[in-house]
């Protein structure tokens, strides 16, 4: 039998979840060089580190944005950086300044800036392959 495709179709079981998700607590990406991750995140791309830990091949180091957080962490096999995992995609005050630094920095980019029509994107991988999205929403017209 065929699952209803319908976006209420779910709606009984949602109502009987005492689980209410109320927001994101924070994104992360698996690195296998945490301080070569760090030198990425906190020299490429600007960030500033609220929280890091580093162990015995072992880290995490958190950067808040706005009201989320990316993390980056090392140190579990279970957790492997990946080009085709998920990928965030941090909004920037000036996309073209944005994208020209990172050619500056001989970032690879795959996705190179495009114009849409709500928005300009590009793509580009950290050290170890992850997907980063630079992203600047268009100013709506009132």
């Amino acid at each position: 039998m065929a699952k209803p495709t319908s976006p209420d179709c779910c709606d009984a079981i949602t109502q009987k979840l005492a689980m209410k998700v109320v927001e994101i607590a924070f994104s992360v990406y698996p690195v296998t060089d945490l301080k070569r991750a760090r030198a990425f995140y906190e020299g490429t791309l600007g960030l500033k580190a609220a929280t890091a830990y580093e162990g015995d091949g072992t880290g995490w180091v958190e950067y808040e944005i706005g009201p989320s957080v990316l993390a980056i962490g090392a140190g579990s096999e279970q957790f492997k950086p990946s080009a085709s995992g998920g990928s965030v995609a941090l909004e920037v005050e000036d996309f073209e300044a944005a994208t020209r630094e990172l050619k500056e920095y001989g970032s690879q980019f795959v996705i190179e800036p495009m114009e849409f029509p709500g928005c300009h994107m590009a793509a580009v991988l950290d050290p170890d392959g992850n997907t980063i999205s630079i992203h600047k929403r268009k100013a709506t017209n009132p």
